[in-house]
């Protein structure tokens, strides 16, 4: 590629290996990417419909299904097309700025939104009485739009960043979508600036997200250890368990992918990385939040017996 000029589409190399590897990895990602839409659906789907789970838990996790969805759609399809047929997994330079920005736009909507289902259950376990004052309609819905807005806005100056350089060394990308960090490989110019930057603004979001998180937790457990009976104890950690264990797989996954100083290291572990956040999480995510919660599961049966008797009348 001619040295002063910049790709205009780019060719993503996906996952190394055989042809027949890419076809096992393609029903493996097929069956994950399948699950986690009709999982994710059901769950929006429930919690709309059923009059148990209208309560601001059981809303967040609504709309962080909501955000699964489009979270894995934007990556998996390509990735899909890249394993089926290699070779012919291109991306235009528009279409590339498109998905990154609309990844991390979403993923950074769902680290607040996570945060907000934190404090929520700070408020739940912690102070109950006064739960339904704090925790209202107009207070759920306002962290929902800010947590949306906040997302949004706070990628636009990261993406534009990322696509001000050049980028001729080739237009070979060392991933299965747009990933900031080798796009930054290909650049000709000095990137350890923005490189920086765009460490500190992960920093920023990612822990700023987990700090209220951390402290909302911390005061859970200590509450929770002072409850005097065992099944007390128990009741109040199953309200919390499902979004702990939620939590723990996404920061862990994201803060080895965003949060290091130098973008352009590791392909291989970024890639991994990568399935976690875009694959594995939000294929998850139904299965965390049906199985450890009886109402969730409660009303998944009533459905599925409504939709049955529906059906045979």
């Amino acid at each position: 590629m001619d040295n002063h000029s910049s790709a205009t589409e780019f060719c993503l190399l996906g996952f190394p290996g055989s042809q027949e590897l890419h076809h096992i990895l393609f029903i493996i990602f097929f069956f994950f990417y399948s699950v986690t839409l009709l999982g994710n659906t059901v769950i929006i789907v429930i919690v709309c419909v059923d009059k148990r789970l209208q309560s601001p838990m059981y809303f967040f996790l609504g709309h962080l299904s909501l955000l699964e969805i489009p979270i894995t759609s934007i990556i998996v399809p390509v990735m899909l097309w890249g394993l089926l047929l290699p070779g012919t997994q291109t991306i235009s330079l528009n279409r590339c700025v498109a998905q990154l920005f609309l990844y991390l736009a979403l993923g950074t909507t769902e680290f607040a939104l996570l945060a907000a289902m934190a404090v929520d259950r700070y408020v739940a376990v912690c102070n109950p009485l006064r739960y339904n004052i704090i925790m209202n309609n107009h207070t759920c819905i306002w962290v929902v739009i800010m947590s949306w807005a906040f997302g949004f806005l706070s990628e636009i100056w990261p993406v534009y960043a990322t696509f001000q350089f050049t980028f001729c060394k080739s237009n070979l990308l060392n991933h299965f979508y747009c990933d900031r960090g080798q796009l930054l490989r290909l650049s000709c110019d000095e990137t350890f600036f923005t490189e920086f930057v765009l460490f500190l603004m992960a920093v920023f979001i990612i822990i700023g997200s987990l700090i209220p998180t951390i402290v909302s937790y911390t005061s859970i457990i200590s509450t929770i250890l002072k409850i005097p009976s065992a099944s007390g104890r128990r009741k109040a950690f199953s309200t919390c368990a499902s979004h702990f264990t939620f939590v723990v797989i996404g920061y862990g996954s994201c803060l080895f992918l965003y949060v290091k100083p130098k973008q352009t290291r590791a392909a291989e572990y970024n890639r991994v990385a990568s399935l976690l956040v875009s694959v594995v999480t939000p294929f998850l995510n139904p299965f965390i939040f049906t199985l450890r919660n009886d109402k969730v599961k409660e009303a998944f049966h009533d459905g599925v017996k409504g939709c049955y008797h529906f059906l045979k009348d």
